[in-house]
């Protein structure tokens, strides 16, 4: 399968669909943020029970979810089980690159993130976004460089949001 176009509205509205509990991670929660750095994948961070890992895996099959990297002739099983047997998957799917991350670096996995989360409205679709400070942790934890440039620039969104506005 050759990338898809981005489409993140099209894979929230999928996962949405089939009910999958999630939180928007990465640097598309970071543009949400008001991060100006650009991304062409969604990551994402899911509950790992056992009705959510049916769920996300139903909601995978329907975005035609194939292993990033992996030849094509390369079996993988998509179901809740094999969800469960791993913790961070790399999708490419009808939506573009999805990243699925049980425990990312830096948090508690979902139940870790969630009571911090921000529900925003996503093009009518209703998304869990990670905060912006869980944001910084995860990133800094995953400690890439391009993840050590983008502590920085959310560093600074978080300390221009917390200050005073002037009249």
């Amino acid at each position: 399968m050759t990338t898809a176009p981005f489409d993140p509205l099209h894979a929230l509205r999928v996962l949405r669909k089939h009910r999958v509990r999630f939180i928007l991670i990465g640097g598309f929660a970071g543009r949400l943020r008001g991060s100006p750095t650009v991304t062409n994948d969604l990551d994402l961070c899911y509950a790992r029970d056992g009705e959510n890992l049916e769920r996300l895996a139903a909601a995978l099959q329907d975005l035609k979810a194939r292993l990033r990297g992996v030849p094509e002739h390369v079996r993988f099983l998509l179901d809740a089980r094999t969800l469960k047997s791993g913790d961070h998957f790399t999708f490419v799917t009808s939506a573009g690159n999805l990243d699925c991350l049980g425990f990312p670096a830096g948090s508690g996995g979902y139940e870790g993130l969630v009571d911090r989360a921000e529900e925003m409205d996503l093009g009518g679709i209703r998304t869990s976004v990670v905060s912006l400070d869980d944001l910084i942790l995860i990133k800094r934890a995953a400690a890439r460089p391009k993840d050590l440039i983008e502590v920085e620039v959310l560093k600074a969104l978080r300390e221009e949001t917390r200050r005073p506005r002037r009249r």
